[in-house]
């Protein structure tokens, strides 16, 4: 049979293959420094998750799931639904999931099929309804405004109290509590004979919901941008009622205390902005009897797209691989902010990603024989590596469907499927998640190329690339002391499943042949 190209020079690990191009890898860029580097306790399935809608699961009725969308949600570990606030609440005051108002959509069936499937919940609560839009003047009317009626006091965390009554009702339906006064439950008394005909509390599907996308918004002007302050004002109401000053049936914590509520990713800022969120909480909602201050967030959350761009500025003009962009600084600064001001509480990236239309400015390119779309698959694959490696608890990406294809538009072609059909990326996500989902990031060994080492239980995989853009290629004489054989695994496009070897060790030495995408290496005996 015809192979893949990437499967094409990694079939015979026989022969020694060095590349008279092999390059002197990550010297300017990500230099990984293996001393700082600590263990990851986040099974890599959660650096695979997707940014998606309900219709990404659901046939045409809006009603069922369609299997064959489900198939492809499967290769994901997580899915953060954007889910607009007027789904819900389409009347003020009145709430319904199942059919929602706004679209008829069914997101019982939706969560349930994730939670039956192992996909984890990041219910993303976004934009206001046109019952908010209403209250803001006409020439200043949009979704993305901030989720308060307008001219109310944005630093009071009472002006955001229907936000937080919409995110009562959600997570009462969805979450795990099944402890809750039903006389606080919405459901319409006068649709008998129908699943609303009674209050449907503690469901158990969704174990993270997320206040609002992108509030540091500039782009969008004084209607749409909260400062750090105003928002942890927001997600004070959103929380826990403003500590259950706002009253019943008010926040997520009061729903539910076992849900996980995470901050809005952040499209601009960097940690300064999340500092200044938790100046305001040590402010109005005090400290600890640890003395660490009382937070309205379990997660903090960011945004970063991994191209050219000088740190700190939106210059970009083509994607970057993962290491020789600004990514793992990122990270890490996000991560040691964490450490320092905000009880070390997990940090995600909810959006990433790379389009594939050549005229885009966050493009994976062709690189020799690679097409973009392989490109990207690599570069997607190397993101979630590098995120794990440098400290963060889960990653998604932007998005399941092109948002526009074939044009040139940044963030137009960042899809994993066409259709039904799957990318190269999404082959690769399905397959390392069926290999080492449960496994989690242990340590790296080498830098040059990354050798990273994960591990579940007793068990151990040696994840080997090029960190580079140049489809380089080269020979790597892996250590698997006291081995006679291992397991070569290689990712294959169009494949559900990856080409597998079985080799003999010998005297501990395994020589490689490396190239830019991921070679899994796992020991037999």
């Amino acid at each position: 049979m015809k192979l893949p190209y990437q499967a094409i020079v990694l079939l015979s690990l026989s022969f020694v293959f060095i590349s008279p191009n092999c390059v002197n890898l990550i010297q300017e860029h990500e230099v990984i420094k293996l001393n700082i580097l600590q263990k990851n306790d986040s099974k890599f399935s959660n650096f695979l998750g997707v940014n998606a809608f309900e219709w990404d699961f659901l046939d045409n009725s809006n009603r069922n799931i369609d299997n064959k969308k489900l198939k492809n949600m499967k290769s994901f570990g997580g899915f953060r639904h954007y889910m607009d606030w007027e789904r819900i609440e389409t009347k003020k005051g009145q709430y319904y999931f199942n059919p929602t108002q706004s679209g008829s959509f069914n997101y019982d069936a939706v969560y349930e099929a994730c939670s039956k499937n192992n996909i984890s919940i990041l219910a993303c609560l976004k934009t206001i309804p046109t019952w908010m839009i209403e209250t803001y003047p006409k020439t200043e009317r949009d979704n993305e405004n901030v989720a308060a009626p307008y001219g109310l006091n944005r630093s009071d965390p009472a002006s955001y109290i229907d936000q937080a009554k919409a995110g009562f009702q959600f997570t009462a339906r969805y979450g795990s509590n099944k402890n809750i006064d039903t006389s606080l439950i919405f459901f319409d008394r006068h649709q008998l004979n129908t699943i609303n005909n009674k209050p449907i509390v503690g469901l158990g599907y969704v174990q993270y919901i997320e206040c609002n996308n992108e509030v540091d918004r500039t782009w969008k002007g004084p209607k749409a941008h909260q400062s750090p302050e105003e928002y942890a004002a927001n997600l004070s109401a959103f929380y826990d009622g403003d500590k259950g000053r706002l009253g019943k049936g008010v926040g997520i914590k009061t729903a539910d205390p076992t849900m996980q509520v995470v901050m809005s990713g952040l499209g601009m800022s960097g940690p300064e902005y999340v500092i200044g969120m938790i100046e305001w909480c040590r402010k109005h909602r005090g400290v600890k009897a640890d003395g660490s201050v009382n937070l309205c967030f379990d997660v903090i959350n960011y945004h970063f797209y991994n191209n050219n761009a000088s740190f700190g500025k939106d210059n970009a003009t083509t994607g970057s691989a993962p290491e020789l962009s600004p990514a793992a600084k990122q990270a890490e600064d996000f991560v040691a902010m964490s450490k320092k001001y905000a009880n070390n509480i997990p940090v995600w990236i909810t959006e990433s990603g790379y389009d594939i239309n050549s005229g885009s400015i966050q493009r994976a390119p062709q690189i020799g024989d690679k097409t973009a779309l392989i490109t990207q698959a690599d570069w997607m694959l190397r993101s979630s590596l590098l995120y794990a490696r440098h400290g963060l608890k889960a990653s998604f990406y932007y998005m399941l469907d092109d948002a526009a294809s074939n044009q040139p538009g940044r963030f137009a072609t960042s899809g994993f499927i066409d259709g039904y059909h799957k990318r190269p990326v999404t082959d690769y996500f399905l397959q390392t998640k069926d290999l080492i989902g449960k496994y989690h990031y242990e340590q790296t060994i080498n830098r040059n190329p990354i050798v990273d080492v994960y591990a579940l239980s007793n068990k151990k995989m040696y994840i080997v690339f090029i960190p580079e853009d140049k489809n380089s290629k080269a020979t790597y004489e892996l250590s698997l002391p006291g081995s006679r054989s291992a397991k070569i695994n290689y990712l294959v496009a169009g494949s559900d499943k990856m080409l597998t070897e079985n080799v003999t060790v010998k005297s501990g030495k395994l020589k490689i042949n490396v190239t830019e995408t991921p070679v899994f290496v796992e020991k037999l005996n």
